[in-house]
């Protein structure tokens, strides 16, 4: 079987596993990662596991996009009218569950670079699965208020707790001494120039638009821009994830009129999301999920206790609605795209723990997406901002 016949049939059987899940109410991203799992070579073995190995361009554009969609969310503007305690939330939300999640896994005896690394990932957060609630049911209310922005910023804080974490992860697993110069400085080092890469490619890509008016020819040049900064990273060795992130907020900044072109964006990009996901999912060995159990099942507790406890103590700390304080944690367990992306690039990266860290990511990813959505809607509904359990038909998710 050749690379074309393996990608259209991974796409067939993702779109066919959407409509098996939908009559599940679950999101797409669970059909995906379900499907990927059947094909697999650790399944029914439809796409063999040599062949996995020439998708790997294809989840490496990916997360470029992704990336490129979170920053496009990061405009100055909006920031500035959600305020400070928004973001103090966010911030203290996504750090108490790395601390955390890093704690307990270093105090049950797990090796210092995969407890880091997990800690890290645990901040991430699926927005998606979120967004699919509050839409389906028309939520309102100061908590929801709170948990768009929140779930918005938090990747974003994720990816740069998920560098610092990585580069000491990585010095730790080859055995290097650990100073504060490959600790700190270098971590840092890496960030900032990946912030610099992606903000002068995002100011290029901003002045380009005068020249090119079209929406095909606008998507191009971001097509083309993420490509390259893909490229420059990896030759680099930076951050792409922070760099194609960084274009999407230098874009969204500068640009007044991106709304046209960011929906014929967001239409084009499916494909891509949904073959990323199979291949994640394609790529998960079932016979690492038994050897993990003990560390996934910490991971699940420890990042569920994380996000709840950062999220009340961050509504202390800004003397938040009694409301946000109480319900709010229990709205962001969901966790997929950026988290699977993390993993993805963890296999890289580290290559001792990477395939144990992508099986606890995906498995928990799974988990998070069948509960997610029905702890979200019972909060919100005790929270009083669901009033009406009937699905709103009139709105399109």
């Amino acid at each position: 079987m050749n690379i074309l016949l393996s990608l259209s049939l991974a796409m067939i059987i993702g779109l066919i596993m959407t409509r098996l899940m939908k009559l599940l109410g679950l999101p797409n991203v669970t059909a995906y990662i379900v499907a990927g799992l059947l094909v697999g070579p650790f399944c029914f073995k439809l796409i063999p596991s040599d062949l996995l190995e020439g998708f790997e361009i294809i989840t490496t554009v990916a997360l470029g996009f992704i990336a490129f969609s979170i920053g496009g969310e990061f405009k100055l503007n909006h920031m500035k009218s959600i305020g400070r305690n928004v973001l103090v939330i966010t911030f203290m939300q996504a750090f108490i569950t790395t601390i955390l999640v890093d704690a307990v896994l270093l105090i049950f005896g797990f090796d210092v670079p995969i407890a880091i690394t997990l800690g890290a990932i645990a901040a991430a957060t699926a927005p998606a699965a979120t967004l699919m609630v509050v839409r389906q049911y028309n939520a309102k209310g100061p908590v929801t208020d709170t948990l768009l922005p929140v779930v918005a910023g938090d990747d974003a804080i994720g990816l740069i707790i998920f560098s610092l974490s990585l580069s000491i992860a990585r010095a730790l697993s080859m055995k290097e001494s650990l100073t504060f110069t490959n600790a700190f400085l270098n971590p840092l080092w890496e960030i900032f120039l990946s912030l610099i890469v992606g903000a002068i490619i995002g100011f290029l890509l901003s002045l380009s638009m005068k020249l090119f008016k079209s929406r095909a020819n606008r998507i191009s040049l971001i097509i083309a821009s993420i490509f390259g900064c893909v490229a420059l990273s990896q030759l680099f060795n930076l951050s792409s994830l922070l760099a194609c992130m960084m274009i999407g907020a230098m874009y969204a900044n500068i640009c007044h009129d991106i709304e046209p072109v960011m929906e014929s964006y967001d239409r084009w990009t499916p494909p891509l999301f949904l073959l990323f996901f199979v291949i994640s999912g394609a790529e998960l060995d079932i016979s690492l999920i038994i050897s993990v159990g003990a560390m996934g099942i910490i991971y699940l507790i420890t990042r569920s206790l994380g996000k709840y406890l950062g999220a009340m103590i961050g509504a202390h700390i800004v003397n938040a609605d009694k409301n946000i304080k109480k319900y709010l944690g229990l709205t962001l367990l969901p966790q997929a795209g950026v988290a699977v992306g993390m993993a993805q690039i963890a296999i890289t990266a580290l290559p001792a723990y990477g395939a144990s860290i992508r099986t606890i990511v995906l498995c928990a990813t799974l988990i998070y997406e069948l509960i997610g959505p029905i702890i979200t809607k019972a909060a919100l509904t005790k929270a009083g901002e669901i009033t009406n359990v009937k699905p709103l038909k009139a709105k399109k998710i």
